[in-house]
């Protein structure tokens, strides 16, 4: 996910817009549904993994995030690998 919010953008505005970004977020991933999120580093973007039960519930989740109308969103479906060791990485 990259994020490109408009230079002309009031900050008061921008700042509100993260602040909504930033608690919906950690409650998805308190809820289990946002499972990784990892900041690329020199970009306004995310590389983030999302447990959920199917590709409608993902765009549903993606688009209800506030700062969803400035975002590039690039999905990759991933599933399971027989050989991992892990039980939780869904």
């Amino acid at each position: 996910m990259t994020v490109r919010l408009p230079h002309a953008m009031p900050q008061s505005e921008a700042d509100a817009l993260k602040a909504r970004e930033k608690a919906m977020a950690q409650q998805l991933q308190r809820d289990g549904v946002w499972r990784h999120l990892w900041r690329v580093a020199g970009c306004y973007a995310n590389v983030s993994v999302f447990d959920l039960p199917d590709n409608a519930a993902l765009h549903d989740t993606l688009s209800a995030l506030p700062l969803f109308p400035y975002m590039d969103i690039e999905v990759q479906p991933l599933c399971r690998h027989p050989s991992s060791i892990h039980d939780d990485d869904r």
